[in-house]
């Protein structure tokens, strides 16, 4: 009687839990239904705004694109965050200006509470831009001039303020139409779409706009950890970087770190006529290139003793996205008349690594300016791109021991006479240690309503990456801030950033938007 009923009891429990499980599932198809018609929604209702005030949008950014930006001209950075600060409170947004202290570039911080609300994101990008000394820029950087799709030699410039309509392949140029006056843009514009559907978001809304990120964000610790209350958030996302090179859309989880050195070998304290000294005295060229030669070899594998101790193994969620990447190495080696790439590996997988990049050489004169003689010294400059768990203070002192061992005397300063003449091998290295890598979670509740939220507003899936091979200062943001931080990029993978001619593809700021006003619409936070 006690088994028949014991019997008679599972069954019901085991009914109970059925029709409970098909009613959960039911629920979550529901919900998930419900969340994609409200996504469709957003979607068109934004894009029915953007159609209806793309010259607005259009006459709103080109004026944040003239404002000079180089974050070592302050005045001209406090002109931008004013115009920023300006733009964010005609959203509704209250805003202040954060400086680690007086005369340092300003970060806008501006927040947008939504009643009720129970996450809040925090968004980042930086409004500087690099450096506007590089030869071939065919308008000045700071005048935003409209031209046709591509980047050939057949174009031309539009005027598109007289247009009968915007074309979405027509490009936009000037510094920081990319990288990345681009992610504050589309911020006041979703709000803006929102605001004409009578949406609000469904988080609060914080942002913090940098005014020194080009320049190794050198002040951002500071910011930091005195707003650290005031910054505090579930989710950080970094609007920075291009798009996948296949064109779609991808969201990225970590971004390697990076340090700077620059190194200088000392030959004679005079240049002498290699005739006369050749062979004799040593050529701070040729030293140079053996030391780098030291340093890493022709297949990019850095030579460094115990360089690679402390990488961090990828996890197996991180390894199954790196092979789902889209194949865009076949185009790219085209495209770039590679003949040989430095690794047998995927682009993403040689992302993954830490990477020493010899940015440029300096040595004598080359052509018809050459001459017959031995220089006084030679120069490098290098970046090491770093990736979790290495640290720049570690790379530095294993770089300056390793430099020791092969007889190199090291110095940070410019060394005297009586230093050159005491050693056979002097060099000069100076380091930027700027700050670390980092990878978030790639499978985190936070990670998998970002993404939904996006691939549900574009109606296209989204490519998952878990670390950029480009850096920002995640990390950063990381240490002070203990919340996840995710990157979503929206420039093209083409633009041109930190180089002449940064442009911006006009349809990438649409879905800019559109993603956007998804993600401050998102079901589920």
């Amino acid at each position: 009687m006690n088994r028949l009923l014991l019997t008679s009891m599972t069954l019901c429990l085991g009914f109970a839990m059925a029709a409970a499980t098909a009613t959960q599932t039911a629920n979550n198809a529901a919900g998930h239904t419900s969340a994609s018609q409200a996504a469709i929604a957003v979607r068109n209702g934004v894009q029915a705004y953007r159609q209806q005030h793309e010259k607005a949008i259009l006459t709103e950014f080109t004026g944040l694109l003239a404002l000079p930006n180089v974050a070592t001209t302050v005045a001209d950075v406090e002109r931008n965050a004013a115009v920023i600060s300006t733009a964010l409170q005609k959203r509704g947004f209250h805003t202040r200006l954060l400086t680690a202290a007086p005369g340092t570039p300003p970060a806008v911080y501006g927040e947008l509470p939504t009643p009720g609300a129970t996450k809040t994101i925090v968004f980042y990008a930086h409004y500087d831009g690099q450096p506007v000394a590089q030869p071939g820029w065919r308008t000045t950087p700071f005048t935003p001039t409209m031209r046709t799709g591509g980047t050939g030699p057949d174009v031309h410039d539009v005027g598109w303020r007289t247009a009968p309509s915007i074309d979405p392949e027509w490009r936009i140029y000037a510094r920081s139409a990319g990288d990345d006056k681009a992610s504050v843009q589309v911020m006041l514009s979703a709000i803006d779409a929102l605001h004409a559907m009578g949406k609000q978001p469904t988080v609060n809304v914080k942002v913090l706009y940098e005014g020194e990120e080009e320049q190794g964000s050198q002040h951002l610790p500071a910011i930091l950890a005195a707003n650290a209350k005031l910054l505090a958030g579930d989710l950080l996302i970094v609007g920075d970087g291009p798009r996948d090179q296949s064109g779609a859309m991808q969201i990225v989880f970590g971004a390697r770190g990076v340090s700077g050195l620059d190194l200088t070998v000392y030959g004679p304290r005079l240049p002498l006529h290699d005739g006369h000294y050749g062979n004799w005295a040593p050529n701070p060229a040729v030293m140079l290139t053996h030391l780098l030669d030291a340093l890493r070899d022709e297949n990019g594998h850095i030579l460094i003793p115990g360089f690679y101790d402390d990488v961090r193994p990828m996890t197996p969620a991180e390894a199954t996205a790196l092979a789902a990447l889209p194949d865009v190495e076949t185009a790219l080696k085209q495209n770039l008349a590679l003949g040989r790439t430095e690794t047998n590996e995927r682009l993403g997988n040689a992302l993954f690594r830490p990477a020493l990049n010899v940015r440029g050489i300096r040595v004598g004169n080359v052509g018809k300016e050459a001459a017959n003689v031995i220089s006084t010294e030679a120069r490098a400059a290098i970046d090491f791109r770093l990736v979790p768990n290495e640290t720049p203070a570690g790379v530095r002192d294993r770089t300056n021991a390793y430099l020791r061992t092969l007889g190199w005397y090291v110095v940070d300063h410019d060394p005297t006479n009586a230093e050159r003449s005491a050693h056979p091998k002097v060099v000069q290295a100076n380091w930027d240690l700027n700050y670390a890598a980092y990878r978030a979670n790639i499978d985190s509740h936070m990670a998998n309503v970002l993404v939904d939220s996006i691939q549900q507003v574009l109606g296209t899936p989204v490519i998952r990456v878990p670390m950029s091979g480009g850096s920002t200062p995640m990390s950063m943001f990381a240490t002070a801030l203990h919340m996840p931080i995710i990157s979503v990029p929206i420039a093209n993978y083409d633009d041109n950033q930190h180089a002449a001619n940064e442009n911006l593809r006009v349809q990438n700021l649409w879905d800019g938007i559109t993603i956007y006003a998804g993600i401050l619409t998102g079901q589920g936070w």
